[in-house]
């Protein structure tokens, strides 16, 4: 949803039921200005995401689930109608997380249409982090069960951008993941106070990854 701001207008206007069509279907994720031509005049207006005015009573209200735990819209930086992605609480590296919306624990048990969607927005999510972070290749990972090494029972896929000596053995990736994974659970449970990234800072360095969908 979008607020529509008039900057600047003498006359009393109703906004086109075009314009309105034009608003319904926008997926608007950055404020911009744009223009009405009217009978009247032209007017300047600003297009404001709904996000943009969040409060702390909308935050409590509106969020993702991640398992048991509830995930704030701010560190959501993509999402579809069956999936979405956000931030790490622990990044290894950078390091996004990609779920389905319903609450599913095996990858086994996501529907076909679930499956599809999930994979869909890996790959392009993947794409768009690696040029943004200039990296060389990609690790796309799920831990599918607790055997291994899955600690929130929500399906989930890993996506880190790779660079050339990022780690000395290649696989010791897998036991960092692992490692954050269990750091992560412990810290969705404690629920103490976030010592290496704030909320504040997660919700930047989604806001910086929402702008490449534009």
């Amino acid at each position: 949803m979008v607020l529509l701001q008039l900057l600047s207008s003498k006359c009393s206007i109703a906004v086109l039921s075009s314009h309105r069509a034009f608003l319904s279907k926008l997926a608007v994720t950055n404020a911009f200005t744009t223009s009405f031509q009217l009978p009247c005049r032209t007017i300047k207006t600003r297009i404001i995401p709904l996000s943009f005015m969040h409060s702390e009573t909308m935050e409590s209200e509106f969020y993702y689930t991640f398992g048991p735990y509830k995930i704030q819209q701010r560190e959501v930086f993509y999402s579809t109608d069956l999936s979405f992605a956000m931030v790490n609480l622990r990044p290894v590296i950078p390091d996004v997380l990609v779920c389905p919306r319903r609450e599913v624990k095996r990858f086994v048990d996501l529907t076909a249409n679930e499956t599809s969607d999930l994979w869909l927005t890996a790959q392009k999510i993947g794409s768009k982090l690696e040029h943004h972070h200039k990296a060389s290749s990609l690790t796309l990972t799920i831990q599918d069960g607790p055997q291994a090494g899955q600690t929130v029972p929500h399906v989930h896929i890993h996506i880190l951008p790779r660079k050339s000596g990022d780690f000395k053995n290649n696989d010791e990736i897998y036991d960092a993941i692992d490692l954050k994974e269990k750091e992560l659970k412990q810290k969705l449970d404690l629920d103490k106070e976030r010592k290496d990234r704030t909320y504040e800072e997660m919700a930047q360095e989604a806001d910086t990854y929402r702008t490449l969908f534009l």
